[in-house]
């Protein structure tokens, strides 16, 4: 796989502009790559229907019993 350093990462615009408060994606050999910039060296690999299946998860709620409750 590419080197991490030589690829292009994209913020996402959720993120705001705080640099260590931001979700990165990147493309890398047909993977996905994800990253949070407070520890860009933690990397998850995935593919992009898989990605597309946890983001749609996410948007209605399927992850919400996740969260801690208060």
């Amino acid at each position: 796989m590419a080197m991490l350093h030589e690829v292009n990462w994209r913020k996402s615009t959720y993120s705001g502009h705080a640099d260590n408060n931001c979700v990165e994606l990147t493309t890398a050999e047909g993977k996905v790559l994800v990253r949070e910039s407070e520890d860009p060296g933690a990397v998850v690999t995935t593919t992009r229907a898989s990605l597309g299946t946890f983001i749609r998860t996410a948007k209605r709620g399927g992850l919400d019993d996740l969260a801690p409750s208060r």
